[in-house]
């Protein structure tokens, strides 16, 4: 039974990264398929102030502390979870975990989220790392400060998991779920029959909208629902146009004042 709890833990850790890594590279290899892109590959190259390179760096830190703060929480919540182990929770008790732990991370990450966009010095020293991808594509969604990589990501789901019950091994469908949905708000296509712009309005296009200048005040909500923005007055609608050149373009709609 040890041994096997272990085994839960170890994949908890690791099994988000390589989904990470796999999935990414997947909606690279589809960035060729210019009629769905929300941006061109051109402006892709001259609009992000970032290299690729220094995007896998950052990334790869992340997920260096992420895996460290993962281990200490395992192993302070070992003993609980192992008892827990001996009853197999019911689907209505995962899905149940599932939704608590959406709801702690949008509420943990829309407020700090939010509070670091209206903080100059946040923004300056700190948020404007992720926005150096204006044009935003899969492999830098966990691309952040190495702060708020911390703040935002690592602690949000270290909450998310604690404060949901969630064992270890529902932890690791959880954290591989968001781990997509996060690459799916970043990876710049609106591919036909996406199942996350079916059943999700905060999808690739309501965030691109984010890392715009006309969308940096607004749609702060990430990853899954944009409740927060929509009870706090910052949610910005948009449209999907055709573009100029071909692919898709996030168009703001002017709100009634």
């Amino acid at each position: 039974m040890a041994l096997q709890y272990a085994s839960d833990e170890i994949l908890a850790i690791f099994v988000p990264i390589v989904v990470y890594w796999v999935y990414s590279g997947l909606y690279m290899m589809l960035g060729s398929l210019d009629q769905y892109r929300l941006h061109s590959r051109e402006d892709e190259e001259k609009k992000n102030i970032v290299p690729k390179r220094e995007v896998v760096k950052g990334v790869l830190f992340q997920q260096l502390v992420q895996a460290a703060v993962a281990f200490l929480v395992f192993m302070y919540t070992g003993q609980d979870s192992e008892a827990g182990r001996m009853r197999q929770p019911s689907l209505l008790t995962v899905l149940s975990q599932f939704f608590i732990g959406m709801f702690v991370i949008d509420t943990w990450q829309y407020f700090w989220h939010r509070y670091m966009h209206n903080n100059k010095f946040l923004y300056r020293h700190i948020h404007s790392w992720h926005h150096r991808l204006v044009v935003p594509y899969s492999f830098g969604s966990q691309y952040n400060h190495p702060i708020e990589g911390l703040l935002l990501d690592t602690i949000g789901g270290a909450l998310a998991f604690l404060i949901s019950g969630m064992s270890p091994r529902t932890s690791i469908y959880f954290f591989s779920f968001s781990t997509i949905k996060g690459i799916d708000d970043h990876c710049g296509l609106w591919l036909p029959g996406n199942v996350f712009h079916l059943f999700f309005w905060n999808n690739t296009a309501y965030h691109d909208v984010h890392h715009q200048l006309y969308g940096n005040k607004y749609n702060f909500s990430q990853p899954f629902f944009i409740t927060w923005d929509k009870i706090l007055g910052t949610h910005l609608p948009y449209t999907l146009i055709k573009r100029d050149g071909g692919g898709l373009e996030a168009r703001p709609i002017k709100q009634k004042s």
